[in-house]
């Protein structure tokens, strides 16, 4: 075996490969760590570590290349500065050196990957996109409408937190939704798009771009936001949320942040209840700052990042397995927006 491989052996391997990168990594964090236990691999490998105390903690190796060490360091600034604000999101723990990760390399990886430690958050997600329970509509609505508090707490600390000096993430802008060069890929060149279908979606990315314009980037609508408020990343310890995972985290606007969160709930039985309790909890921490008249361009936005995602990555099982969906999605969203508009 060696490094060179890697990208042509099994997931499984991949994944066994990176724990022994993760071993070579704890010695920076100390010398009491026991054996990493991963808990998933996608776009990053996640450990779950524990040390001789019982302390529990997260490594996560990045993916190659996705971000810049200035956009990891400020990715972990906004993650601290978050927590010390009083949200419930991990920890960044620094290295033995101080520093907030860490370079390593190991024979059977072919790139010297980023690697940092986070504290463990209790709790367990509230669901998965694909599986989340229809027998408690009560519950659900209750739990979306924390998650809309929660969301608004994120915005306002971010609209008030002074960026630290170097400070660098991606944008989901206008260019960075709908450019020449999205940051997720040129969603329109999806292969699996048939000519109509590209078609309806152009002359939505058109009208969308000339509403970005009107709705403008101020800083109570526009900001770093988190970008993935899915189920995986919400935690749930009794009635405290916590939120996990800010490696989609950018520049953005605050409803493209609440459309992620209700994004693939829309088929769910119970979804009017839901987007209203987020938006509910949204008004009720920051009173007239959502204009739930924006979610069809918000929704048609992030239906094509999705699609970007997956023309980009045709080699992953699962972009194979969601693109007919995916695209379904994505047009109806279209059809809605430009429905929406007349």
């Amino acid at each position: 075996m060696s490094a060179g491989d890697f990208y042509a052996v099994s997931v499984e391997e991949q994944a066994d490969r990176l724990g022994q990168l993760a071993r070579a990594a704890l010695p920076h964090w100390g010398e009491n760590w026991g054996e990493p236990s991963l808990i998933k691999h996608r776009e990053n490998a996640v450990f779950a570590i524990s040390d001789d105390a019982g302390r529990r903690a997260v490594l996560r190796i990045h993916r190659h290349a996705y971000h810049s060490d200035a956009e990891l360091l400020s990715e972990l600034q906004w993650m601290q500065a978050l927590h010390e604000a009083g949200l419930v999101v991990p920890a960044v723990i620094a290295a033995s050196n101080g520093a907030s990760f860490v370079h390593v390399s190991h024979p059977l990886v072919p790139e010297p990957r980023q690697i940092d430690v986070l504290g463990w958050v209790p709790g367990a997600p509230i669901g998965a996109i694909e599986d989340m329970p229809t027998d408690d509509p009560e519950g659900l609505a209750q739990i979306y409408h924390h998650i809309g508090v929660l969301a608004a707490k994120v915005h306002d600390q971010a609209q008030a937190w002074p960026l630290p000096e170097g400070f660098t993430r991606h944008a989901w802008d206008k260019d960075g939704l709908l450019g020449p060069e999205p940051f997720w890929g040129r969603f329109w060149e999806l292969p699996a798009l048939s000519s109509s279908q590209i078609a309806l979606l152009q002359r939505a990315r058109e009208a969308a771009a000339a509403d970005l314009d009107r709705i403008g980037t101020g800083s109570d609508i526009y900001s770093i936001i988190h970008a993935d408020f899915v189920p995986e990343n919400v935690f749930a310890d009794n009635s405290n949320l916590a939120l996990i995972d800010f490696d989609d985290a950018g520049f953005g606007w605050h409803m493209f942040e609440l459309a992620t969160a209700l994004f693939f709930l829309q088929d769910h039985p119970h979804y009017p209840a839901i987007r209203s309790a987020l938006f509910a909890g949204y008004e009720q921490q920051r009173p007239g700052k959502a204009d739930p008249s924006l979610l069809p361009l918000f929704l048609f936005l992030r239906s094509t990042t999705y699609l970007g995602w997956v023309h980009t990555r045709p080699e992953v099982e699962t972009a194979k397995e969601l693109t007919p969906l995916l695209i379904e999605m994505a047009c109806r969203q279209a059809e809605e927006y430009l429905g929406a508009k007349r």
